[in-house]
């Protein structure tokens, strides 16, 4: 096999996306099935709930193993431990009786699903090595990397949501499980035939191999300006969290679910288009500041999409989200590549996502009952009424539209907080002169 570098990291993200339309692939259809097989919106949304607490508490502990084993290793563990998880839902599935489903207040339910579900997160590991093989592979254009893995999983998510769709409506969850089980296996195999060169386990020689919490946490607190850089997306999450809870209602409030499902299907074209970008042409000598310029971009246009009930404004709005969101994840995961040192990427990668996957569930819980019981009642029968009704509108879209609203301006009003901060200044500056060092070499 080719140690070339490229051709490596190619081979890496054909076989990521593999195992990403898969583990994506069950988590849709798991979904569907829960509401279709229950019912119930509450069956549902614990479904959610459980994906996010095990996705949030996950991370960091998946960044240690990534730290202390060789990244193919991890990836191979990633790789073992979803094809496990997915054989013993199966093995549920197929063997217990079907009425044990019908209910989210049957255990065999919820066993099943959390089964499909950790064979899901499970995936997560693989996604955090393959962050930490950018460093290892590459010295330079660190960022068109992540622009390369961030098509990939923009190429899932538009794959994935149209086959989970069409597996379970014509052929249900047992056809989605074979699916399952056939493309985890071809994932592992050809994993077991990338070369990836890495001499040696690099990592710190007196950290013991464990989570390492306060270690993690000593070197984010010794880069200048790191700790901010994590909260702020965590911020940019919790704000984020706004459109998981209530874009699917203000869509169909404008449109049919047919419609709905194939205007998302047809956007996800943005994030190939954003992540092809970052490939081609990358984020610049200072990601950082790139960063903050897409923020700028994404919360204005958050202010503006919903001001009028348009399934233009819509479609135009979530395109340009969708085009420019990546590179957030990007400049930040280029930053830790070029802060970190590499034997700790891991750790601190999965401490940040860790931390960021938090609020999104946070803001997902609390904003529905804000919604309900406050912006709708303020749009359909309160003082909003009077006040902008006659040019913005009224009834239950409107009071959604209003949040999207409010959610712009705060994520406008802290992006341009941030670019005035000391913690950004700091950063920055360091971030240039590491690109001005590497080029003078």
């Amino acid at each position: 096999m080719s140690t070339n570098p490229l051709s490596t990291f190619y081979a890496l993200l054909g076989n990521t996306l593999i195992a990403s339309i898969t583990n994506a692939f069950i988590w849709f259809t798991v979904t569907f099935w829960a509401y279709l097989e229950t019912e119930s919106v509450l069956a549902v949304s614990y479904v959610a709930g459980i994906f996010t607490v095990l996705n949030m508490v996950s991370s960091v502990f998946f960044g240690g193993i990534v730290d202390h084993n060789r990244k193919k290793t991890a990836m191979v563990y990633s790789s073992i431990a979803s094809l496990i998880f997915y054989i013993l839902g199966a093995l549920v599935f197929f063997l217990a009786p079907s009425e044990n489903f019908s209910s989210p207040g049957e255990p065999f339910f919820w066993f099943f699903v959390i089964l499909l579900i950790m064979g899901s997160v499970a995936g997560n590991l693989r996604m955090i090595a393959l962050s930490t093989s950018v460093s290892l592979l590459f010295t330079a254009h660190k960022d068109k990397a992540n622009g390369l893995i961030g098509a990939v999983q923009g190429v899932s998510f538009a794959v994935t949501s149209i086959l989970s769709g069409i597996t379970m409506g014509f052929y249900g969850m047992g056809t989605a499980l074979y699916m399952t089980l056939i493309a985890s296996t071809i994932a592992l195999i050809h994993l077991c035939f990338v070369s990836l060169p890495e001499p040696t386990i690099l990592h710190d020689s007196e950290t013991p191999k464990k989570l390492d919490l306060k270690g993690t946490w000593f070197v984010v607190l010794g880069v200048s300006g790191l700790l901010p850089l994590i909260f702020f997306t965590t911020f940019n999450n919790f704000l984020g969290g706004v459109f998981m809870a209530l874009m699917d209602a203000y869509g169909l409030s404008l449109m049919s679910v047919e419609a709905w499902g194939t205007m998302l299907s047809f956007l996800s074209i943005g994030f190939i288009a954003g992540t092809s970008f970052i490939a081609k042409f990358g984020l610049g000598a200072n990601p950082l500041k790139r960063m903050l310029l897409v923020n700028v971009i994404v919360w204005t246009t958050c202010i503006f999409f919903t001001i009028q009930p348009s399934i233009l404004l819509l479609g135009i709005g979530m395109l340009i989200w969708m085009t420019f969101v990546p590179f957030i994840e990007a400049a930040e995961h280029t930053v830790i590549q070029q802060v970190v040192p590499f034997e700790r990427q891991g750790r601190v990668i999965g401490f940040a996502h860790s931390i960021e996957s938090a609020a999104t569930p946070i803001t997902t819980f609390l904003i529905g009952p804000i919604a309900q019981f406050i912006f709708i009642p303020f749009m359909t029968t309160g003082a909003g009424v009077l006040l902008i009704g006659d040019w913005f509108g009224t009834g239950a879209d409107r009071g959604i539209a209003l949040v999207f609203i409010i959610s712009g301006f705060l994520g406008l009003i802290a992006t341009l907080l941030a670019f005035h901060s000391r913690s950004y200044k700091k950063l920055s500056a360091h971030l240039i002169k590491q690109a001005v060092d590497s080029k003078a070499l």
